[in-house]
């Protein structure tokens, strides 16, 4: 069968984030900033950038409210405020978070066990059976292109293709950190390898979240098949759907860097400041002042 162009995503944010605890009992994790945007934002942002149209964001009960409130509440009273004082101008980032297309926040199926492919199968209603679609995981950020664009170009080149994931390629050293990918016939996925061991690692190439699927994943997605730690992962479905087709690996035409944990996170954000906002020289001076 083929499958139509990706004109959907689904960005996940469906976890708990404990190691963030207490501000993530109130805060999703994906709402943390990142400069003066939460890493959400850089998400969307990735999948505009690609043509998508509609977005379905992933989230826990809690979480809900705040990413609807955050991509829909106009906040005209702020606005009006500006106005009033000469600085209208500010309300226009605002504005640009209205301006998204379409934005559909749900929460993860609670009939689902735990792992990260639970909240792909809990949009499943959302995905037609005839169309290809993208996934985010929002702890994973990229910064200087758009994955998701690479992923629909390279769907787009390949006929027979019934998914294709993104890989960066890292140091040999930190192969035990990540699912590492074994290629065949060219890019073509073989199979992943978590955390090998570094003399026994297939390749450098490492596995994040940025995906191109199509429905088929979902045959994939089912309690039955549990991993490791009895949790539902999307690289064993991904594994399974490459026995039976072409999946295919492409290498980011950016830098990923992950907010998965605090000491990530603030590495993240720091770096984007250092390379993004007009204060950076300021940071740079106070940093350096620090040694």
């Amino acid at each position: 069968m083929k499958y139509k162009s990706p004109t959907k995503a689904i960005i996940t944010d469906a976890g708990f984030a404990s190691r963030y605890l207490p501000i993530a009992k109130t805060i999703p994790k994906g709402m943390l900033p990142i400069g003066n945007r939460p890493i959400m934002q850089f998400c969307v942002e990735e999948c505009v950038e690609a043509g998508i149209k509609h977005i379905i964001i992933v989230a826990t009960p809690e979480g809900k409210p705040i990413y609807e409130d955050y991509f829909n509440n106009s906040v005209n009273h702020v606005r009006k405020q500006l106005i009033a004082h000469g600085n209208g101008a500010r309300y226009s980032a605002v504005q640009e978070v209205l301006d998204f297309p379409k934005i559909t926040v749900i929460t993860q199926d609670p009939s689902l066990p735990y792992g990260n492919g639970s909240p792909i199968a809990s949009a499943r209603d959302y995905i037609q059976d005839d169309e290809a679609f993208v996934v985010l995981y929002s702890d994973d950020l990229v910064f200087g292109s758009s994955d998701v664009k690479t992923l629909v170009d390279s769907f787009n080149k390949h006929p027979d293709a019934r998914g294709v994931v993104m890989a960066q390629e890292i140091a040999p050293t930190e192969v035990s950190r990540y699912g590492i990918f074994q290629l065949k016939n060219g890019n073509r996925l073989d199979y992943i390898v978590e955390k090998p061991e570094v003399d026994k690692a297939p390749s450098a190439l490492a596995s994040y979240g940025r995906y191109l699927l199509t429905p088929e994943v979902f045959d994939e997605l089912v309690p039955k098949n549990t991993g490791l730690d009895n949790e539902l992962w999307t690289v064993d479905a991904i594994t399974r759907m490459a026995t039976k087709g072409s999946v295919y690996v492409e290498k980011t035409k950016g830098r990923w860097m992950t907010t998965g944990d605090p000491k990530n996170y603030f590495t993240t954000h720091l770096q984007y400041v250092l390379d993004n906002e007009d204060y950076a020289a300021d940071i740079r001076k106070f940093l350096k002042s620090k040694k």
